[in-house]
């Protein structure tokens, strides 16, 4: 199951809190800003926060469930440049995931709501690989066409970590439910194998963004989880080219590492480079830490695409 996005944050970063770290934002020569949450459709304003980050040129993507995509339609036609939608798998399981009857059908007529008003609007699907879908991978590339996304993406789900609202972390309870077996890594990987043999032009094309490596890589991570394999870093330079400011207003080099500071106290320019957010990215060797190993959400931009 997934219920991240029905959790409701006790606080929430306006348009109003953000006037005072604009100054930083032109410093730090922020060009993306991706709404994640939680469900960031449940936020009170969010067209006011997008109109004063696109006032500063600033490149807007919704990452959403979808289960608000429709009635909002026009906001977020008007006001984001592309959406991300999580897609769990055919309708059956992706409702199944969501604990919500006739999610797969709201989140089909919300990305149709869109493209009637922005027929170019880019809508990307991202599943997250764990029990309940698995077996699916393929059937989840093709209801992702069926729906008329742009591209499908997938990656392990986090079972380590106290990221994405999991300040208590995972219970071993929690792990059982979502992480995978020896038995079902082994129906992972023909699951995978088969989505790369069979959907080869949809990997050529990037329609299945992954690529053959980082397919196998999903099949790696439950593997390690197991205690069968190592864990091993993704590539990734995250610390030095973004950072997560969460509806509290905490402040982290990324979704995992510890918190840095808080817009609410300190400007955003001054905690990230502060002492403490210097020296981490300092001393960080993604290779070697355990928090880095274990990610499942990596990120890498190039001197050309920070440039």
């Amino acid at each position: 199951m997934c219920d991240i996005w029905r959790i409701r944050q006790g606080r929430e970063i306006t348009a109003r809190d953000l006037e005072p770290h604009l100054e930083s934002i032109r410093a730090l020569g922020v060009r993306w800003v991706v709404f994640s949450g939680g469900e960031p459709q449940m936020h009170t304003d969010l067209p006011a926060l997008s109109r004063a980050l696109r006032a500063e040129g600033i490149r807007l993507t919704l990452l959403t469930a979808g289960l608000l995509l429709e009635p909002q339609a026009r906001s977020v036609a008007d006001t984001i440049d592309d959406v991300i939608v999580s897609l769990d798998g055919p309708p059956e399981i992706h409702d199944r995931i969501r604990r919500v009857p006739g999610a797969f059908d709201r989140l089909a007529r919300g990305v149709d709501a869109v493209r009637k008003l922005r027929p170019e609007m880019v809508v990307r699907g991202r599943s997250t690989v764990q029990k309940a879908n698995y077996r699916y991978l393929r059937e989840t590339a093709q209801s992702a066409k069926q729906i008329g996304l742009n591209s499908i993406s997938f990656l392990a789900v986090d079972v380590t970590s106290r990221a994405f609202n999991r300040p208590d972390g995972w219970t071993p309870e929690a792990q059982s439910g979502v992480a995978l077996n020896t038995e079902e890594v082994r129906e992972l990987e023909a699951e995978v194998e088969a989505l790369i043999r069979e959907r080869s032009q949809d990997l050529a094309t990037g329609y299945v963004v992954e690529s053959v490596e980082k397919l196998r890589r999903i099949v790696r991570h439950f593997r390690a989880h197991l205690g069968q394999l190592a864990p091993v870093a993704p590539r990734c330079n995250a610390p030095w080219v973004s950072a997560v400011v969460e509806a509290d207003g905490t402040v982290r080099p990324c979704f995992f590492h510890r918190a840095l500071g808080n817009i609410r106290e300190k400007p955003l320019l001054a905690i990230l480079n502060s002492e403490q957010a210097l020296n981490f990215r300092e001393r960080l060797d993604i290779a070697s830490d355990p928090i880095c190993r274990r990610c499942v959400c990596s990120l890498y931009l190039s001197p050309q695409d920070v440039l």
